[in-house]
């Protein structure tokens, strides 16, 4: 059963000119060592960056609606990788989410990057 989704769209340039060392506050508030390391090993950093902001956004408007649930920090939520290339969440130290699924679609073109998510129970 479905019991909540979540969208969300990020203008790419917002991430331009981004750089590890000097945004090294908004990064580590943000995302995980291993999401960091997997977005600046890409040609172009920033669409990497935008999308997996996205999704982290999307995931927590999503777990909103699931009943008792408290709020979860964006470094908790990482965007990891199947071994066939497809992405998925894991949300960090949250024993609440154990009987839950959280699926995630990604998509960025030049312009904007945006994630999907539903949230279903087991």
């Amino acid at each position: 059963m479905i019991i909540g989704t979540g969208v969300d769209i990020e203008r790419i340039k917002r991430f331009h000119g981004m750089d590890r060392k000097k945004d090294k506050t908004f990064f580590n508030r943000i995302y995980t060592s291993a999401e960091l390391n997997y977005c600046f090993s890409k040609k172009n950093p920033a669409q990497h960056l935008a999308v997996r902001f996205a999704a982290k956004e999307a995931v927590i408007k999503a777990l909103h609606h699931v009943a008792n649930f408290k709020p979860v920090d964006f470094s908790k939520i990482e965007v990891e990788q199947s071994s066939t290339g497809a992405p998925f969440i894991q949300v960090q130290n949250k024993k609440e989410l154990r009987q839950i699924m959280i699926h995630l679609s990604m998509s960025h073109c030049d312009e904007y990057a945006m994630a999907f998510v539903i949230v279903e129970t087991k």
